[in-house]
């Protein structure tokens, strides 16, 4: 599938932009966007012939909390 295709239609999700925003910058260092890592997941959780979880990066900025 082509990432940003025309007849993909947009979705909704309510994410946290302290989630949000550090996952940006999560899926950047792995040369990922954040629509591309999510696809990937979803394709692993429905157990999609070859499907893989997407590798995370190693930890940086974005594993912190602020509990």
């Amino acid at each position: 599938m082509v990432e940003n295709s025309p007849h993909t239609p947009p979705r909704q999700m309510r994410i946290p932009d302290d989630e949000w925003l550090p996952f940006d910058a999560a899926a950047k260092a792995q040369g990922q966007t954040r629509a591309g890592v999510v696809r990937e997941l979803i394709r692993w959780y429905m157990r999609r012939p070859g499907a893989k979880l997407p590798v995370r990066p190693e930890a940086g900025p974005w594993s912190a909390t602020d509990d």
